[in-house]
Parts: structure tokens; sequence; C-alpha cells
């Protein structure tokens, strides 16, 4: 490389125009030196070519010529151009270099992070001037320093260990946030990217990284985390809320459920003293009053049971334990069985669908759907009725299934509400508070349930437990 130079050099003192030969001005007259570029480029090519041209291996001698005829001597003209030193080729390579590293700097200087070198001590021997912005220290009294000197007192043996990794091998790459002291005080979030020097060995290595101001973005993410704890407060405020009304209509459903007991079983036992005392004495139209006023009242009764129950739902502790869902179903189809003989009912119910829940709430849910089931086939030859389990989205969904009436899914959405019926109560008796009474059990053991239906192509109801 030196003789490439030189050669350039030469070159430029060979083409470079005199002072004594400039008669005319130019643009150019004034700047000799902006040819030096150019000169240079070209005696580094040439040294190259000529260097690849000694390197080709030389041909076998040929076989010996006549001596050729001495040549003529050489017609006077201007003299080569004298080689230049070593030491002036040395020089231009080495201002060559110099401004190679002032470049480096200057990109080192224009980022916006600070960059940052250490000895094998971790001590710093580098820092770009973003760190004077960041932290207010001088540098030249940040320099001899470790890096977590200017931190947290709280983060300084966090941030002296993780680096200590670095120069010890323990691992190849920091990336860390800590909290840096600034000269007035001040606390600012910084990220500090670290790693160990290239080309260093383990214990003699220092360390190059930077450290970026991440103050902006810790402020916004306090912020979005005070917001979201203030929502979950809010959020819990508003359920106890709920909870305390709906613990308030519970008690106020029991209450009056509780207390219409009382006169309903006094106007069912008068008119049972009516038909009594006029057995045989009244006409068939009163009688039959009497009669409606004493179903009436049965009914009423019915409702009341069902709210008593429904209100009771949330009142009592579960009581949890395994047991086989299969068995609770073969139990409930045999009291159906038994209650009407004579019906034509194919029963599916899939073996050991073991559960863990509230044994008396989950025979209470199975007990309405089944008997809703039961209900909605009466018109079907034959009817059938399953009971089965499947995996859904990782997830032990039941399925209670028949091929009853079925019902429109436009009004899905009612079906879980209270007293909501789909059909008349002539043609399907009912309180309305059976599914939900369903629906309150599966949500207090955090499942869900939903349906789905068509008119006349019967139903299924799944639910799951919360297993």
């Amino acid at each position: 490389m030196p003789a490439r130079v030189g050669a350039g050099l030469a070159l430029f003192i060979a083409l470079r125009p005199s002072a004594a030969a400039d008669t005319q001005p130019s643009p150019t007259a004034d700047a000799p030196w902006m040819w030096l570029p150019l000169c240079l480029l070209a005696g580094i090519v040439l040294g190259y070519v000529l260097a690849r041209r000694r390197a080709v291996p030389a041909a076998p001698a040929p076989a010996p010529a006549p001596a050729p005829a001495p040549a003529p001597a050489p017609a006077p003209g201007p003299e080569p151009a004298p080689d230049v030193p070593d030491t002036a080729a040395r020089a231009v390579e080495q201002a060559l270099l110099l401004q190679g590293d002032s470049l480096y700097l200057d990109m080192l200087e224009s980022v916006n992070e600070v960059i940052f070198r250490t000895d094998p001590q971790g001590r710093l021997i580098y820092l770009n001037s973003v760190w004077r912005k960041l932290s207010g220290h001088g540098i030249q009294n940040s320099l001899g320093k470790p890096l977590y000197e200017f931190f947290h007192p709280d983060d300084r043996d966090t941030a002296a260990q993780l680096l200590r990794n670095l120069t010890t091998g323990a691992s190849d790459v920091c990336e860390h946030e800590f909290r840096l002291r600034t000269r007035g005080g001040e606390i600012r979030w910084i990220e500090v990217t670290a790693r160990r020097a290239r080309g260093a060995e383990l214990g003699e290595a220092g360390l190059t990284g930077t450290v970026d101001d991440v103050s902006a973005r810790k402020v916004a993410e306090l912020s979005l985390r005070n917001l979201n704890q203030e929502l979950e407060a809010r959020v819990r405020l508003r359920t106890a809320e709920l909870e305390a009304s709906n613990r308030g209509l519970e008690a106020f459903s029991y209450s009056v459920s509780h207390d219409l007991r009382a006169p309903l079983r006094a106007i069912d036992g008068f008119a049972r003293i009516l038909e009594d005392e006029l057995d045989g004495r009244i006409e068939a139209r009163p009688r039959e009053h009497l009669a409606r006023i004493r179903k009436a009242t049965e009914r009423m009764a019915q409702l009341i049971d069902a709210l008593i129950n429904l209100a009771l739902l949330t009142r009592q502790p579960l009581q949890k334990e395994t047991f086989d869902l299969s068995e609770l179903a073969h139990q409930i189809i045999d009291e159906l069985q038994a209650e009407q003989p004579g019906r034509e009912v194919e029963v599916e119910i899939t073996q050991g669908l073991n559960v863990t829940a509230d044994r008396a709430l989950i025979f209470s849910m199975l007990d309405n759907l089944l008997r809703n089931a039961w209900k909605f086939t009466a018109q079907r030859r034959p009817a059938r009725i399953a009971l089965s389990a499947e995996r859904i989205n990782d997830r032990r969904v039941f399925c209670v299934e028949d091929n009853g009436a079925g019902f429109d899914m436009n009004h899905a959405g009612n079906l879980f509400r209270p007293f909501y019926r789909m059909h008349a109560n002539e043609a399907f008796p009912g309180t309305g508070i059976g599914l939900a009474t369903v629906q309150r059990i599966v949500q207090r053991h955090d499942g869900s349930i939903w349906a789905e239906s068509r008119p006349g192509e019967g139903a299924r109801f799944l639910f799951t437990l919360g297993q």
C-alpha cells in the first residue's frame, strides 16, 4: 500500500501544473490540490495491476535466439519523476486513517443513544456526547467510573451482577431497565443494552453498549397501569354494588314468597271446606269455580316454592364433591317413567360422566333439564332423550338433547329469563322458573349454558361446569 500511495503522489507531482505555466487564469488554477485524490486512486490501481502482473508465474524459457542488435539510444525527452520516499507514503496513509477515525467518531456523535465502552474492570473508557445531555454529568468526570455508579442505589447491585456476567461469559447480552440519577437529582428510566467487546478473551474483555432514555415510555406504562387499576377498582365496586342489590332482591323475594304462603294456604283451605260442606247441595257451575280456585292456589304454591328455591341458590355455600352425573340422570329418568309408565321414550345416557360439583344443586339442575325434555316430547312417538359429553375448544361440554317441540332461536335471548314462557301453559304447563334456576346453578359453578333448537325438531341444551 505505501508503494501504491507513493506512485499516486509521483503522478500528482508529474502532472500538477506549475505556477509559471499558468499564463491564463482558470477556475482550477488556484486549486491544484483537487487532483490529489484522483492521482492517489490512479497510483493505487496502477500498483495493484503491476502486483498482479508480477504474481503471474514465468513461462518456460524459449530456445536461445540470436542476440538482438543493440538498441538505439533513447531520444532526448523529459526525465522520469523521482520515486516518492516511503515516509511520505506512510504519512499520507496515516492521514487517511485519521480521517476514517474522524468519520467514525462523527457517526458515534450523531446517534440519539448513549454509546459507551468499558475496560475489563467495568470502568468507563468512552462516552459519546449524548451522555452529558441525558445525565448532566461531564464526560471527563464520568470516565474511569463504573456505569452503575450513576444508577439509583436500589438498582446498582443488579446492574453490577448483570454486567459482570457479560465479562465472565455467563451471558452473551444484557438488556435491562434501570433508574438513572442525573446530576440534578432527577430520576430517569433508561434501557441498557451491552455485550462483551468482540475479539476479547474471557476475563479480559471490556464491554460495549448503548443507553436509551425510556422515561416517556415508562410514564405511559405507569399511566396505563394506573388506568387499569382504576378500572379494576370501578369494576369491583360495581360488582359489589350489584351483588348487594341482588342479595337485597333475593332477600325480598324470599320474604315475599314466604309471606304469601300463609294467605295462599288459607284460600285453598276455605275453598276445600266449602267443597266439603256444600257437597251435594251446590250446582255444577259453583262447584267448578271452587275447583278453579283450588287449582290456581296449587299453581301459585308451586310458583312460590320455585321462587324460594331460586333465591336460596346464591345464599347457600357450595358443597363440592366428585360424583357420577350419569347415575343422577338414571335416577331422574326412573322417577319420570314411574310417574308415566305408559310412555314410550328412548333414553341414551353416556356412562361415567364424573364431575366435581355441589351434588344437590346439580341434581336440581339436571332434574329441570330432563323434566323439560320429558315434557316437550310428550307428543312424539317415540320420544328420544339423551345425555352426553364432548370436548369443544378444550372444554368438557355436557348436552341434554331431545326430539321434542323445539323453539325459535330468535327468542333464545329470553330463554333463561324468569317467568318467560315460549309455549302456552295449556299445552306445556310450568312455572317459567326452571331454566332461570338451571342458569343460576351453572353460573355458580363458573360454567355457562346455551341452547340450540328449531321449531318441531327438538332442542339441545349444552352446559359446562367450569372444570
